[in-house]
């Protein structure tokens, strides 16, 4: 089931009342020193520190949810939104995540009163524990990329980003398991060009177009815990093969700089996932045409502060 704007524009009026519309911040070349200007879309203040909680709350908001609640797999920062909208919603989550999740990740969906359940080495692993769970317990499983409410959801930052942003040609997207490209790939459609970024430790979506199907990639590198699905969903994909007009990868390297560069020219903190589309720029994996005008997506902040400040 392909999602289009109207499910876009549907969503945006269902969850308006729950998630922030996230300010839009236009650099000149020289503010950030990349020899270009950029239009960010600061996503990472969002609620829950990412663009999540718009997919959670559409699906959360278009279904009716039991006493059971919901349960999720993540590798943070979804189960983040999911306990905060299950928080603002009154219902209980809970939410599998793998081993090796951040620390500051977990305590803040524990600090939205969701169980956390630490499982598996890797996202897929937790997803597996996650629907053993849900097959006894009866709770709506929140999808963290493959649902049209979840694709619906995500598609709202486009939206907004058209909207402040009529300009731009070309909007740059750090892409895990492909919801949040899905989406704003779906809202644009054909204008401006939307550009997947992902690490070279995490090329899902890169690996999956060169194959024409998704196919099981590796998984590895500093922004694993937020990009790292071994596999992009298979609602997404036919949207990405229509409109998503190239998918580059990035070096950790870049995306550390990347990190940095936000941190040393605006002050904001963002998460290495959060950082990844903007790396792009930084390391030339993407060199936009001469007359572009481009947006760029800061789609998280989970992470230590301190390792970005002191690195």
């Amino acid at each position: 089931m392909m999602i289009g704007r109207k499910d876009i524009a549907a969503a945006a009026i269902r969850i308006a009342g729950f998630v922030r519309h996230t300010p839009l911040l236009r650099l000149s070349a020289p503010d950030l020193g990349i020899g270009t200007a950029v239009t960010l879309k600061l996503e990472l203040l969002q609620h829950a520190g990412s663009f999540k909680p718009r997919g959670a709350f559409n699906h959360m908001l278009s279904v009716n949810l039991s006493k059971a609640g919901v349960i999720a797999a993540s590798g943070g920062n979804h189960g983040a939104a999911v306990a905060y909208a299950a928080r603002a919603l009154g219902v209980r989550a809970e939410i599998f995540v793998p081993t090796g999740t951040p620390a500051m990740k977990v305590a803040r969906i524990t600090s939205y009163g969701a169980r956390v359940v630490q499982i598996g080495a890797t996202y897929a692993e937790a997803l597996a524990a996650s629907r053993e769970c849900q097959s006894k317990t009866g709770a709506r499983e929140v999808h963290a990329y493959d649902h049209p409410d979840v694709l619906a959801g995500q598609g709202t930052v486009g939206r907004e980003l058209e909207h402040g942003a009529p300009e731009l040609t070309h909007v740059l997207v750090a892409t895990g398991g492909g919801g949040l490209i899905g989406g704003i790939a779906a809202w644009y459609a054909g204008g401006a060009q939307v550009i997947s970024v992902e690490p070279e430790g995490c090329p899902a979506l890169h690996d999956a177009l060169r194959a024409g199907r998704p196919v099981e990639a590796p998984v590895g590198g500093m922004a694993a815990d937020s990009l790292g699905a071994r596999q992009v969903g298979t609602l997404m994909f036919p949207i990405a093969q229509a409109h998503v007009a190239a998918a580059v990868l990035v070096p950790d390297s870049a995306i550390a700089a990347a990190q940095r560069l936000i941190w040393d020219r605006l002050r904001l903190v963002a998460e290495p996932g959060g950082a990844t589309a903007l790396a792009a720029l930084l390391c030339g994996s993407f060199r936009p045409p001469e007359d572009a005008r481009v947006g760029v997506l800061v789609c998280g902040a989970n992470t230590d502060p301190a390792k970005v400040i002191e690195a």
